[in-house]
């Protein structure tokens, strides 16, 4: 599912138009984003965690040339599914 069946899907369910849905789920991915910037985690009780996970540096290869590469430490974004979630799965 991509992002504009998300929007008719919640449009159609909730009753709104697909601006309006589009405007919600906007909303949402910018306070996911917002909070996951200033380091905090978003936690949606029964569905899962988004969260930051640091990754260090380390070396990797580069896939062409085989010659070895640095990979820099970096923040990437988690998702851990809960438990309800998980269940339904």
């Amino acid at each position: 599912m991509n992002k504009a069946e998300l929007i008719a899907k919640v449009a159609d369910d909730v009753g709104v138009t697909k601006t309006q849905a589009n405007a919600a789920i906007d909303s949402f991915i910018e306070a996911v984003t917002k909070t996951l910037k200033g380091g905090g985690k978003v936690t949606l009780v029964g569905f899962g965690t988004f969260s930051i996970s640091k990754r260090k540096a380390r070396k990797g290869r580069n896939p062409q040339t085989g010659a070895e590469i640095n990979i820099k430490a970096r923040k990437v974004a988690k998702f851990k599914a809960g438990k309800e979630l998980a269940g339904k799965l």
